[in-house]
């Protein structure tokens, strides 16, 4: 089951009305004019040799560097275009994946209300500070921005999944008393709130209370640095938009958690408290649409016991789900990262066997029979 909430947009450098200000010019020649009215098509794999356009001038719902990635995948004519005709043309694909229409209006309300009427406790948490929330040894990580920082702080238990250390007991405690704060307001003004997913009956959207600016922060500079080197088939290193928030779990709250998919390329999942028995993960393998209910192999079963303040990174399509907890309390913080990018590709595709655990299972069972068939004819010419 595939949760499917409201997908909050990295800010932009927007106008006062919040809309995108920039407009390409005219094309400049006929060859542009003839390009800018066909129909694009992405290509499978990117130019490795060829050099993006700097798109940190533009004003849009998307941060420059979702751009430069996308150039690399337009066709040869295109490449060879001016700046304007690949904005174009990469603007009219990134639009498919905007929120429109009457539900994001409402949605659009919905915060502007809660954002004027509700104070914040802790007005810090709102301004990510990386010394005061992450422990040392994630922040050297992040610095040291390679692979090998990566995997010093890093346990793969099992392929995809990977588990680290990362809040600080203090940023835990004022995470969970600033959403205790925001629910005891939410009770006091009878004000009706969105739950993060259609599958927790309990938590809160962190995005709709301010906490926005804080997890784009996040996203881009502290998890992004990850998914470029752990997912880089699912275009880690294009996350361009995320669903932040938090869930909850004890006796008088959800119990478990189905066997389901989220709705992201990348899941940061960390736990940050408090006390409690029970609710372990477990994950069943990464699917993609067509084969989310399909069998699962022995060596894609796994299972992991939450720590608070230890993060695990997973694939979104990574079919996973929680055991019931048998005691105590257990919030966690949850965050949806995007790739616009990687949702135009999948379009593209036919198989998914860079990343679907069965695509790539059938991919090597056709492989097999070609290969036996392949011997057997050779046998058969001797």
């Amino acid at each position: 089951m595939t949760m499917t909430p409201e997908t909050k947009k990295r800010p932009s450098l927007q106008n006062a009305n919040g809309s995108a200000s920039y407009k390409p010019p005219q094309p400049s020649n006929e060859g542009d004019r003839e390009v800018k009215s066909s129909v694009v098509r992405l290509r499978r794999e990117p130019s490795t040799d060829h050099r993006s356009e700097s798109y940190e001038d533009v004003r849009t719902d998307y941060h420059p560097s979702v751009f430069s990635a996308l150039e690399r995948f337009l066709p040869l004519d295109i490449l060879s275009a001016s700046r304007d005709v690949k904005f174009h043309h990469m603007s009219k694909i990134l639009g498919n994946y905007l929120p429109r229409g009457e539900r994001n209006r409402r949605h659009k309300e919905y915060r502007d209300k809660i954002l004027k009427n509700y104070q914040p406790l802790h007005r810090e948490l709102y301004t990510l500070n990386p010394d005061r929330f992450f422990v040392q040894s994630f922040i050297d990580a992040i610095k040291g921005n390679t692979e090998e920082s990566f995997r010093r702080i890093i346990i793969e238990p099992s392929p995809g999944i990977y588990t680290f250390s990362m809040l600080q007991p203090e940023f835990c405690e004022m995470i969970f008393s600033e959403v205790e704060n925001f629910q005891r307001w939410v009770h006091a003004t009878k004000f009706k709130i969105m739950r993060p997913n259609t599958m927790n009956k309990y938590g809160a959207v962190l995005d709709d209370f301010g906490l926005d600016t804080m997890l784009d922060k996040l996203t881009a500079e502290f998890i992004t640095p990850l998914a470029s080197v752990f997912f880089p088939n699912l275009c880690g290193s294009s996350l361009d938009s995320h669903h932040g928030f938090v869930v909850e779990y004890s006796k008088d709250r959800d119990l478990e958690l189905g066997f389901h998919v989220d709705d992201s390329e990348v899941t940061l999942n960390v736990c940050l408290g408090k006390q409690f028995t029970g609710g372990d993960l477990f994950f069943r393998g990464v699917r993609c649409e067509d084969h989310v209910n399909g069998t699962t192999y022995p060596e894609e079963i796994s299972e992991y016991s939450h720590v608070p303040g230890q993060a695990v990174l997973h694939a979104g399509r990574h079919r996973h789900g929680a055991k019931i907890i048998t005691s105590g309390y257990r919030v966690n913080l949850i965050l949806w990262c995007r790739s616009s990018l990687f949702r135009e590709l999948k379009t593209h595709q036919t198989e998914f066997s860079s990343w679907c655990g069965e695509c790539l299972h059938q991919k090597q069972e056709r492989q097999k029979k070609f290969f036996a068939a392949r011997k057997q004819e050779l046998l058969q010419r001797e």
